[in-house]
């Protein structure tokens, strides 16, 4: 799993500081701590989950003063038990302190994707199917939650509007069929970008089979359902499942025999890994 660039997420890091430091900074660290006081603090889980945005968690220290250290004791991906120490923080107390909630709140958000995305994953292990994200993200953090998603164990679906067609069904409904909208897309696009198309009938996806497309979104379909649209695939396309997918349903989809099975919730909705900093000296 390849680390985001600094350069994808300083900006994030340095928004997120900007807004909690305003216009004044810590007044409280300020009045309380001494300038030449030195903290060492552990990073600890306070409940089971899956590590993601260590990187994050970092840049927001020592931007804040680069004299602080951070050692990571496990990395992104890891699991982690109640208690378990992720990584160590040392320097100057003021910037250990003031930087603290950015910090955590990184770390906390993105370990909390990643958790939710490994619980469909391992619910699903025994398939052939992928859990993966979709565009369902928080305002300009999607390359951290999409990171965090592969961190959980899933897989990454398209980043934005520009890197692969997907037709749903009011493109459908606007071009007066799903014939006519894919001509209409290969007729634009390049060779090199995929097409998905979004269908919610088996009359749909044999109409979509016709047509040559990459991909098949199948939405809101049950196991049986999706079963014989997969068999009527036969390998011709990427079959994806789609629609209010929990870990309860996920096996069921999943032993279906799609490839794919898209979740919004692992962005729009991920409950916060609980993780605190503890003061160590």
């Amino acid at each position: 799993m390849r680390q985001l660039p600094r350069i994808v997420i300083e900006p994030l890091v340095r928004a997120a500081l900007l807004e909690d430091l305003g216009r004044a900074g810590d007044i409280t660290t300020d009045a309380v701590v001494d300038p030449a006081d030195h903290s060492e603090a552990a990073i600890v889980a306070r409940e089971p989950g899956v590590v993601a945005g260590l990187a994050c968690a970092e840049l927001a220290w020592t931007l804040v003063d680069p004299r602080v250290a951070v050692q990571v004791l496990v990395p992104d991906g890891s699991h982690v038990e109640p208690g378990a120490a992720i990584a160590r923080v040392s320097g100057p107390s003021r910037a250990v302190l003031t930087a603290e909630r950015v910090a955590l709140n990184f770390l906390g958000h993105l370990s909390g994707v990643a958790t939710g995305t490994a619980t469909i994953a391992d619910a699903i292990a025994h398939t052939r199917a992928q859990v993966c994200d979709t565009r369902k993200t928080i305002p300009g953090l999607r390359a951290l939650q999409k990171y965090a998603v592969v961190a959980g164990g899933g897989s990454n679906h398209r980043f934005g509007l520009d890197d692969a067609v997907l037709i749903k069904d009011n493109h459908i409904a606007v071009a007066g069929g799903i014939t006519a909208a894919v001509g209409r897309v290969r007729a634009s696009v390049g060779h090199m970008v995929k097409v998905e198309v979004e269908v919610d009938t088996l009359d749909q996806l044999r109409e979509l089979i016709a047509t040559g497309a990459d991909a098949v979104l199948l939405d809101n379909m049950g196991p049986s359902l999706l079963a014989e649209a997969v068999t009527l695939v036969d390998g011709r396309m990427v079959t994806e499942a789609s629609g209010r997918i929990t870990p309860a349903t996920a096996t069921g989809l999943a032993e279906a025999g799609v490839d794919l099975i898209s979740v919004g919730w692992l962005t729009h909705s991920a409950r916060v890994l609980d993780v605190g900093l503890d003061h160590l000296s």
